[in-house]
């Protein structure tokens, strides 16, 4: 007949002193106090292991630093994993491992993984500025913290002095790039959800402000203004290319001779010059190719149109046109990238299909399929379209006064 264990109390555990040599006290079901000859009471759960098929006893703590209740929850815990046929050992060191893999899985180390897989879809100028605003805004507070820990308050927390400094803009971008790092994080089964889908609520919402532009009726003062401006012939031109051609300010001074098609008076832009990462082709006016034969004397021995005079094989900075526009007297009322939208409306007051403006501004349809019919077939409708719109340019200069105006 089995000896019968009298399950122990806090007073037997006090009581008990060392004898010399190390013994043991049972309290029932695989729970048992080992004393040692020093005295150290020490907790261990004996059973046997479900695939070795052998004994094991497993440590569970020190008495009174593990107290007797928090003994007897162990040991029940363990008992539950064994009835799942689940050896209690392996799912400790399991849990030991999955706690220094999160210690490891910091949130900047989640970023840099992110990064490997954004990058691959952005320029390296767009990459940059990505990487630098976790540089510079996260990772100094945040870059430590274990992803699984991270939560909505932290995140707010780091976050808020670009709020206060009113750097709204950048404020927005980087909530929608962590909520990315954080999306990406849950589709790669490192989170099992997102904590921080709603920071953005917690901020000012930056107001949306439209590219200052002109009326309709004020292109002439434009053209009259141009025309009296004290700015190099370079930059001149290089606003009445923009003006004609309706691409962005980053695009227009990366015009390169190699891709001008003058045979067929086709300007491709590259893909990688593109804000969709696309290649875009613009039909050139009459206008348009005489504004190239008045660069081609200053730059047509180099790669770029729009040539830089201080640095080699580079172009000229995207921000020349908005700083001679402001010299201009447009401060306030026209930049660069407004002159889109002064095109945009003209032509569509004027009753030109929307769709072939679109086009014309490099606002693609998101439907690939029509995105491809459309680019075949419109190519001779907007060429039609932007000759007609270098036509209004020049007649809108008075007295001929654009530069197209002036080589008649």
């Amino acid at each position: 007949m089995p000896k019968k264990i009298i399950p122990l109390s806090d007073a037997i555990i006090r009581s008990s002193k060392p004898s010399g040599k190390p013994y043991t006290l049972y309290d029932g079901d695989g729970l048992l106090l080992r004393i040692s000859a020093a005295g150290t009471k020490s907790w261990y759960f004996n059973y046997f292991r479900p695939l070795l098929e052998n004994r094991n006893n497993l440590k569970l703590g020190t008495y009174p630093a593990t107290s007797l209740s928090a003994a007897r929850k162990l040991a029940a815990r363990y008992r539950q994993l064994l009835a799942e046929n689940i050896d209690p050992q392996r799912w400790l060191e399991q849990q030991n491992d999955q706690a220094s893999a999160d210690l490891l899985n910091t949130f900047q180390h989640t970023c840099e993984q992110w990064f490997d897989v954004k990058f691959s879809n952005v320029s390296e100028r767009h990459a940059y500025t990505i990487r630098r605003s976790f540089e510079q805004h996260v990772f100094p507070k945040a870059g430590h913290l274990p992803l699984k820990e991270l939560n909505a308050q932290q995140i707010i927390g780091v976050l808020k002095p670009l709020e206060k400094e009113l750097k709204l803009e950048t404020l927005s971008r980087l909530c929608q790039r962590i909520n990315e790092v954080m999306t990406w994080s849950v589709n790669t089964g490192l989170l099992e959800f997102n904590r921080l889908s709603g920071i953005k609520a917690a901020f000012i919402t930056p107001k949306n402000e439209n590219m200052k532009t002109l009326k309709p009726d004020e292109l002439p003062e434009l053209i009259m203004r141009l025309s009296r401006a004290s700015i190099k012939l370079s930059t001149r031109c290089l606003i009445e290319w923009q003006l004609h051609t309706m691409v962005r300010p980053g695009e227009a001074v990366k015009a390169r001779w190699q891709d001008i098609d003058f045979a067929n008076s086709i300007w491709t832009i590259p893909a990688e010059f593109m804000k969709k990462r696309r290649n875009h082709q613009v039909p050139l006016s009459r206008q348009a190719i005489t504004l190239l034969e008045l660069m081609r004397p200053i730059s047509g021995d180099q790669l770029y149109v729009f040539a830089s005079a201080r640095h080699k094989n580079s172009h000229i900075h995207k921000e020349t046109a908005n700083m001679a526009l402001k010299r201009m007297g447009f401060a306030n009322r026209l930049v660069a990238h407004g002159m889109r939208s002064l095109a945009s409306t003209i032509l569509n007051e004027e009753g030109f299909y929307g769709d072939l403006v679109e086009s014309a501004l490099a606002h693609e349809d998101k439907n690939q399929v029509r995105r491809a019919y459309n680019k075949a077939g419109y190519l001779k409708g907007r060429r039609d379209m932007m000759q007609w719109w270098s036509d209004h340019i020049e007649a809108s200069g008075i007295g001929n006064l654009s530069l197209v105006g002036l080589c008649d």
